[in-house]
């Protein structure tokens, strides 16, 4: 295809949006920063939008716009140089009026913070995007073996700061 569709796109931006924002926000960690991540990465699906959309291949798209918030996050935390953002005090156990799965998620989230970008996004695109081996070597521009060293370098270090007994149950079963 040619020419642009803006139909097509702003079609898919209403249909992914949400998607592509909840997974940017978890490699970045903050919302702000996930809102011009996914800005930055719907510029860059625009203006490859002629030879990606395909009325039969949705999934040629989708794979871009991970790779391209993947690449994009990695790119911005290497050339930026930013330091992780993370609270000054974890809770410690239960709050008032809050469970016990969301401290958990709390500890989780804030280990899943300090892990270095690489290896939050490949936690990220295998775990919470669902995506195997191979689909999340493409997002991230990398080999296979890339990412599953980074994985597991990830998941040890989660492991080793909060202990399996935090660490959900299918992130445990992967890492034995």
């Amino acid at each position: 295809m040619s020419r642009r569709d803006p139909q097509a796109f702003a079609d898919f931006v209403a249909a992914r949006s949400g998607a592509l924002h909840r997974a940017a926000f978890l490699m970045v960690g903050d919302a702000q920063l996930a809102q011009d991540l996914v800005q930055e990465a719907l510029t860059k699906i625009y203006v490859a939008w002629p030879r990606l959309h395909d009325a039969t291949n949705h999934a040629k798209v989708e794979a871009y716009a991970r790779k391209a918030i993947t690449t994009t996050a990695i790119g911005w935390f290497r050339k930026k140089s930013w330091g992780e953002r993370t609270a000054e005090v974890l809770p410690e156990g239960s709050q008032a009026g809050h469970s016990e799965s969301v401290d958990e998620r709390a500890w989780l989230w804030q280990a899943l913070q300090e892990l270095p970008v690489r290896q939050r996004a490949a936690i990220v695109l295998r775990f919470y995007e669902d995506l195997t081996e191979a689909q999340t070597a493409e997002a991230m521009g990398c080999a296979v073996g890339t990412v599953k060293s980074q994985v597991s370098a990830g998941l040890a270090k989660l492991r080793a700061r909060l202990g399996d007994d935090v660490l959900p149950t299918d992130l445990i079963e992967v890492t034995r």
